[in-house]
């Protein structure tokens, strides 16, 4: 056990093009890598992982996946060589029970590397992926994601990617500001997590503007994650609380006050 209890964060992982691209996004994220205290590992909750029920990584040496297309060839060359943690791997699946299993071929899909390059680029802390379930609720993902809660005394970054509003399909590369309905419900979420009413989060599909901003919900279920391994007495930090066109950038950084 480490005398450092670790914070938990919520990405706003937008575009993988800000693995390579230097701007305010990717910058915060380098800075948050160089303030945060050293981890012994890291589990990654992402966005483009679906399972049926909990899967977690278990390979020794993940690989670097592309799960992309009509980017630049210099992000596809882009490796990010971190090792994996089998160990950590059963620990998860000791805490989640019965109905998680371990994956033993699967590599680090974009939403862990595009936001883990800039965050720790040496590429030498142990990560471990989690998969999500988008069948479920929200209240189910968010008891399960309450039993990761020990890893925060174990030296382990619980670090969740995703996007609070995502819809590509509306979505704009030529718009100077963010959709108004985008922008109605990034302020609907962040009053909601300033009052601490993670109910009213987990139920998103009762929300005004979910149907847009939550078109598919694997995006946003990262977000639950990251709440759910909250403390009373934390600090909730946003940052990175843009809305790009039907994106929204924001993310949390949830430590011991």
């Amino acid at each position: 056990m480490t005398a450092r209890t670790m914070p938990v964060l919520f990405v706003g992982h937008g575009s993988p093009m800000n693995t390579i691209e230097h701007n305010a996004w990717s910058d915060a994220w380098r800075l948050v890598g160089a303030a945060l205290p050293r981890p012994r590992a890291i589990l990654c909750v992402s966005a483009h992982w679906e399972t049926a029920g909990p899967q977690v990584t278990g390979s020794a040496s993940p690989a670097t996946i592309h799960d992309f297309y009509g980017f630049p060839q210099a992000l596809f060359d882009v490796r990010y060589p971190a090792p994996g943690d089998p160990a950590l791997a059963r620990r998860v699946v000791e805490l989640l029970g019965a109905e998680a299993g371990i994956d033993p071929e699967r590599g680090l899909d974009h939403g862990v590397w595009s936001v883990l390059v800039p965050m720790f680029p040496e590429a030498d802390i142990p990560v471990v992926q989690l998969g999500i379930d988008t069948r479920r609720d929200g209240a189910w993902h968010y008891a399960v994601a309450r039993r990761l809660g020990a890893l925060r005394d174990e030296g382990v970054l619980i670090l969740c990617s995703g996007n609070i509003v995502h819809n590509l399909r509306l979505y704009d590369p030529r718009a100077a500001e963010g959709a108004a309905w985008a922008v109605r419900f990034r302020n609907q979420v962040n009053a909601l997590l300033r009052d601490g009413n993670h109910r009213a989060l987990m139920d998103w599909p009762s929300l005004p503007d979910a149907q847009q901003a939550i078109p598919t919900p694997e995006h946003y279920i990262p977000l639950l994650y990251a709440l759910a391994n909250g403390r009373a007495g934390d600090k909730v930090t946003v940052f990175n609380d843009d809305v790009a066109s039907t994106l929204s950038m924001t993310s949390l950084l949830i430590d011991v006050a």
